[in-house]
């Protein structure tokens, strides 16, 4: 059984190894609120979320990544450390992207079903042409046509 030494070198190992495999892409899907998302390191590393704050050599990496990321313009900056008098604006959030996501398919969807009865009609419409005729020639000859 390992001791807590162990663990938590082993831990390292882990956010090390994990840290290294990502690119810069990978790392902005874990920005949250500035920083990266600690559960989801912690899930994808095996352990707990605890061991990353409790744990100093893993904060201090942690930190050290954070920092790293920040410099490249994937993590936003932090506000302590903006100039006095600027602030960082909050990116806006488009409220009503969802809707119209589902307002296009919603249109898609009733296109295609506005086809469909356009085609059926059009058959139905051909048809009613077809059996006027028959009706037609019922009436004048009292005979059907073969």
């Amino acid at each position: 059984m390992a001791n807590g030494q162990q663990i938590a070198e082993e831990n390292l190992a882990a956010f090390m190894a994990w840290s290294t495999s990502k690119s810069d892409d990978d790392f902005r899907g874990y920005v949250h609120r500035g920083k990266l998302k600690r559960s989801e390191i912690a899930t994808e590393c095996g352990f707990g979320k605890s061991a990353l704050t409790q744990n100093p050599a893993i904060r201090s990496a942690l930190e050290n990544l954070e920092n790293e990321l920040r410099a490249a313009g994937i993590l936003p900056p932090l506000l302590a450390s903006l100039p006095a008098g600027q602030r960082l604006e909050p990116a806006l959030r488009d409220t009503e992207a969802k809707q119209r996501r589902q307002d296009g398919q919603r249109l898609n969807f009733l296109e295609q079903e506005n086809a469909a009865l356009r085609a059926e009609l059009q058959a139905a419409k051909q048809m009613l042409g077809r059996h006027a005729l028959i009706t037609e020639f019922l009436e004048e000859t009292g005979r059907m046509p073969r």
